[in-house]
């Protein structure tokens, strides 16, 4: 079964040269994230509701499909939330992206201190130790301090949570990183065992550099 949501533009100004320059400075961080600012929590909780608008209250369904086409008002993070609202302790998790932005490895920290993230394996594009430095020296003392998981960096690209709690098992699919992007996405989500074991069975292959 497939089900369909949509979101509005929200006032999402168009593409131009000098925002794409300064949205891509913005990754550049000088100083780590000791604590999440309203401002991050406000806008996670917006983007949450425009996929909880969406997709209503309902929990999730063994075997459905849920396919989304954002406009610029959701983020990455959102889907997990998303499950995480329905199935609130994962006993394992695999995140893949290219790049992530610093409250939501945050974030992430904390869901694994909390407990409600049990495992955590991380898979990052080969750029992101040299060119998000402050954000990588956060992931590096995480998994050193917890020992939560995987820490991996390889030719990626990918955009994947992949997991399962004691409710289902889960897979999503998106063409965003972990990060804001006031553009237009695509995201999936599907709950079914055999995804989340293709994924596993693909990342646990996977040899770091």
């Amino acid at each position: 079964m497939t089900g369909w949501g949509k979101t509005s533009w929200g006032g999402v100004k168009a593409d131009k040269s000098e925002e794409i320059e300064e949205d891509r400075k913005s990754h550049r961080r000088t100083t780590e994230v000791k604590e999440l600012s309203l401002k991050y929590e406000y806008k996670r909780a917006h983007s949450e509701v425009a996929l909880i608008n969406c997709l209503g209250m309902e929990d999730f369904k063994e075997g459905y499909s849920y396919n989304f086409i954002t406009s610029g008002d959701v983020d990455a993070l959102s889907y997990l939330k998303l499950i995480l609202r329905h199935q609130p302790k994962l006993h394992h998790l695999i995140c893949s992206t290219w790049c992530m932005v610093a409250e939501d490895i945050f974030q992430l920290r904390l869901w694994v201190e909390d407990g409600i993230i049990e495992k955590l394996d991380l898979y990052v594009g080969e750029i992101f130790p040299t060119s998000y430095r402050i954000e990588w020296g956060m992931l590096q003392r995480m998994y050193n301090e917890l020992e939560c998981g995987r820490l991996c960096v390889f030719r990626n690209h990918s955009k994947i949570f992949a997991g399962y709690g004691d409710k289902y098992a889960f897979g999503i699919q998106m063409s965003a990183n972990i990060n804001t992007n006031p553009r237009t996405e695509n995201g999936n989500i599907t709950i079914d065992k055999g995804l989340y074991e293709f994924y596993k069975a693909y990342f646990d292959g996977i040899k770091s550099f």
